[in-house]
């Protein structure tokens, strides 16, 4: 199980590769319905660190200037695949090199860090910004299990609170937030190590030679006891800048 999952191709954003093995429970909210309601209602979005496109291409009106960023290589392929016959404009970039007061809607679905200056500058004046984000100590049963008890700050470093602060320093209204907590079940080893390799912020560096040790002693558990549970944390935020 541990060398079919190390073996696995990790790049995209689609997790199918865990049908059976793992569950995750979804956010009541439903992200991507959301988006698509917002993208039809406006002439100009961009969606940052869009990954392989899956979300962005779900959506089933876009409009006329549709701009999607990515800086990781295998995911901007997959992406420009996938957007491109869309008439999307995919960016290789890990920054905002776009002018100022340009689109109507920015959008991000689990940004591993959120620009928000940046964002207000880019958007118009009374544009919104429309996120799922990972909450704080996402995980973090299996992140502890790996790494040990991890401080206060990390585990509070994704609060809503912080991002709520952040919006409003840069002149971004929060009209929306809602967050949850979901229930995550892994069923097998390799589930754990196909979910590691591709969460890369979860455990730093993971590699299975590195932990070994550990994934033997979590394997037993996982056959001794059932499923390894974890909470995913989510939260949804709206913000429209301040004309």
């Amino acid at each position: 199980m541990v060398a079919e999952a190390d073996a696995a191709p990790i790049d995209g954003w689609d997790f199918s590769w865990l049908d059976g093995r793992a569950t995750e429970a979804r956010p009541s909210w439903g992200y991507q319905r959301l988006l698509g309601e917002r993208l039809a209602r406006v002439d100009s979005a961009l969606d940052l660190e869009t990954g392989g496109g899956e979300v962005l291409d779900g959506c089933p009106t876009l409009p006329p200037l549709m701009v999607a960023t990515e800086s990781w290589p295998p995911n901007i392929l997959r992406a420009s695949a996938r957007l491109r016959p869309r008439g999307v404009a995919v960016v290789s970039t890990s920054d905002l090199p776009f002018a100022d007061d340009v689109f109507d809607l920015v959008s991000s679905r689990h940004p591993v860090t959120t620009p928000w200056p940046e964002i207000a500058r880019v958007l118009r004046p009374g544009g919104t910004f429309f996120s799922q984000q990972v909450g704080p100590a996402s995980v973090f049963e299996l992140v502890e299990f790996f790494l040990g008890p991890q401080p206060l700050s990390t585990r509070e470093s994704r609060s809503p609170s912080h991002a709520v602060a952040a919006a409003s320093a840069a002149a971004l209204e929060v009209v929306d937030l809602r967050s949850e907590s979901l229930r995550t079940e892994f069923f097998d080893i390799g589930a754990v190590v196909y979910f590691l390799r591709k969460v890369i912020w979860m455990v730093p560096g993971f590699t299975v030679e590195q932990y070994l040790p550990k994934l033997r002693e979590l394997h037993e558990l996982i056959e001794r006891d059932g499923p390894f549970v974890a909470y995913t944390t989510r939260f949804l935020i709206e913000a429209h800048l301040i004309e």
